[in-house]
């Protein structure tokens, strides 16, 4: 007689077996993630997506409901909008084990940080297609970790109409060519600047790494700063650029520590005000808001020299990156492979979420993406770019996120530049203390 529990063995197997082929075979096998959660049926064999770039969230849903019609691959796309924080939410779900597949990464420190999840991406087509200035951010040991979304560059989009209402005939490239412009726009009964000093990134991302990309060595001086050999007190380009962020003072809205960005945009298209220092991705907002309008790049000078200020600060916000350990990694870069090689993922980068192509055999100069990205190119194919360099910080977001409390304390005149460069210098010290 066999053992009671070599029978209730068999019998448990025989109904998971039933169990299996009431489900349709292998989608419907009980299956456990590497995370050790169990799922079943056809959520198994799901491919996860977490966005981090809301403007485009509607065009990419778009997008993957077309991939899985093509494919059959189940797609679950979840975007990261509403304010969310990407950066900490993408690190709860790890630790939460609600790992997605798919996912966005920056450059430098972030790939340092989540490196070791993410698969080796070298050997894929679109590797070797990658704008110049898109590969050393992701790249590690001579390996490829991630595919660049988009080109993105910043400085203050102007709208050209109101310049040309006050007189202005040329662009502003120098601080007192662009003093001159506030004071004509300002005669003009138009305010020169909108400041949506409310959003930490805008200040502790863009507006300060200004300081940072003017400096005569950019990436060495990052590590004289964290070496302690260079220091953000007496430090020209710093004082030099403290003089630009009064000047948008003198010259913006009363209240730039209230203005986030959904209303410092709804306020430029409006005519509200002539300049606001923000990016080409606001392109797709703006062409709801007011269609029509003309707009354009300009620098952000901090000095009178032209031949050093007429630069854009051009890169990569963020990168594709595929999950090492997913049983879904094969999935995740044939769905990049498809992005960089279909019509339909050309049509969704160019056409639909009017991206600026990270990959060079993706034309975009034609005018498509309107008058920013135009700018963008222009600048790049004539090589006048900045460095993007907060990815390099030490502590990444946590030191931007502190340096832009010390900014706004300072636009609110609680603290003036010695203190400001003072309270820079005790942050770095002390992210560098942490690495």
């Amino acid at each position: 007689m066999m053992p009671k529990r070599f029978i209730l063995t068999i019998i448990a197997l025989l109904l998971i077996g039933a169990a299996a082929a009431a489900c349709g075979g292998k989608n419907g096998v009980v299956e456990e993630y590497e995370t050790g959660r169990t799922v079943t049926g056809d959520s198994a064999r799901t491919l996860k997506i977490f966005n981090f770039k809301v403007e485009m969230a509607e065009q990419l849903s778009a997008l993957t409901r077309r991939y899985q019609e093509e494919t059959g691959v189940r797609i679950e796309l979840d975007t990261c909008g509403g304010g969310c924080d990407y950066s900490a939410e993408l690190k709860t779900r790890f630790n939460s084990g609600d790992k997605p597949d798919l996912f966005f990464v920056a450059g430098y420190t972030d790939l340092d940080l989540w490196q070791e999840y993410l698969e080796d991406l070298t050997g894929e087509p679109w590797a070797d297609d990658m704008q110049e200035l898109a590969k050393p951010a992701i790249t590690k040991d001579g390996r490829v970790y991630g595919m660049p979304l988009a080109m993105e560059g910043w400085g203050f989009i102007y709208n050209k109409e109101l310049f040309r209402k006050a007189g202005i005939e040329s662009k502003p490239v120098t601080l007192s060519g662009l003093r001159a412009a506030a004071q004509r726009l300002e005669a003009a009964g138009i305010r020169p600047f909108e400041n949506g000093y409310a959003e930490w990134w805008v200040l502790g991302n863009h507006l300060l790494n200004t300081a940072f990309a003017l400096q005569p060595a950019p990436a060495d001086y990052i590590e004289r700063f964290s070496s302690g050999s260079a220091k953000f007190t007496g430090n020209t380009a710093f004082e030099a650029w403290l003089d630009l962020i009064d000047l948008t003072l003198e010259y913006g809205q009363e209240t730039p520590l209230q203005t986030d960005y959904y209303t410092q945009i709804a306020h430029f298209a409006d005519g509200q005000a002539a300049m606001m220092q923000q990016g080409s991705w606001t392109q797709l907002q703006l062409d709801k808001l007011a269609p029509d309008l003309d707009i354009g790049f300009l620098p952000m000078p901090v000095n009178d020299n032209a031949e050093e200020m007429d630069n854009l600060q051009i890169g990569v916000a963020n990168y594709w990156v595929v999950l090492k350990n997913s049983r879904m990694k094969e999935e995740a870069k044939a769905f990049l492979r498809w992005l960089a090689s279909s019509d339909a993922g050309r049509t969704f980068i160019v056409d639909e979420a009017r991206l600026i192509p990270a990959l060079k055999s993706i034309p975009a100069a034609d005018g498509r993406l309107g008058p920013l990205a135009e700018d963008i190119i222009a600048y790049m194919d004539a090589g006048r770019t900045l460095p993007w360099l907060w990815q390099r910080y030490p502590g990444y977001e946590a030191t931007t996120s502190q340096m832009s409390v010390q900014m706004q304390a300072y636009i609110g005149e609680q603290i003036g530049r010695e203190r400001l460069l003072e309270e820079f210098q005790r942050i770095w010290d002390t992210a560098g203390s942490n690495k």
